[in-house]
């Protein structure tokens, strides 16, 4: 009997010391810093980067269009799922939404970047964040990131690899939206 209250007695310490670590961690996660980049209901920042032929793309403020700024680097597999999609929404709809694509070059090689995107034939304008700071003030945390920004130049939507069936339902609900 003393020994059934004993193992009894620990098993109820081991599982209140249990609930104490979990109720730590659950502390140390909302304690976390978050995403401080742009979210839903954010203007976009405002910045200028060369394309793959040197000329410059400002993006910020008003626009005639909504706007879908892609994050990617050509080493990213789900970039490589995704950009067929993309290039086929951009035949779809290029004339009433505008898609950018970031190359995050940075954290890439710029002659794989542009080795990626004519092998896929992107009919988009390729930008080049050579230094890396547009990609940082974003602060997304994978790749593929998609900003949905309206006319207004206001974020909509922050998405990652999507199907391309949910990139149409989204690109029409900016296109309404805006």
């Amino acid at each position: 009997m003393k020994r059934n209250a004993a193992i009894l007695a620990i098993v109820f310490l081991l599982a209140a010391a249990i609930l104490v670590q979990m109720g730590k961690k659950d502390e140390k996660q909302a304690a976390a810093p978050t995403q401080t980049g742009p979210r839903p209901g954010m203007l976009v920042p405002s910045f200028s980067l060369p394309d793959l032929e040197g000329k410059l793309y400002k993006v910020g403020g008003a626009r005639d269009k909504p706007l879908i700024l892609n994050f990617w680097a050509s080493w990213c597999g789900p970039c490589k799922m995704e950009v067929p999609d993309l290039i086929d929404l951009q035949t779809k709809y290029g004339d009433k939404v505008d898609l950018v694509a970031i190359n995050v070059t940075s954290q890439d090689d710029e002659q794989k970047a542009r080795a990626f995107a004519k092998e896929y034939g992107i009919n988009f304008p390729v930008l080049l964040d050579e230094p890396g700071k547009v990609s940082e003030s974003f602060k997304f945390l994978a790749i593929p990131t998609s900003f949905l920004v309206d006319r207004n130049g206001v974020v909509r939507e922050v998405v990652n690899l999507l199907p391309k069936a949910e990139w149409e339902k989204k690109i029409k609900a900016l296109i309404k939206g805006s």
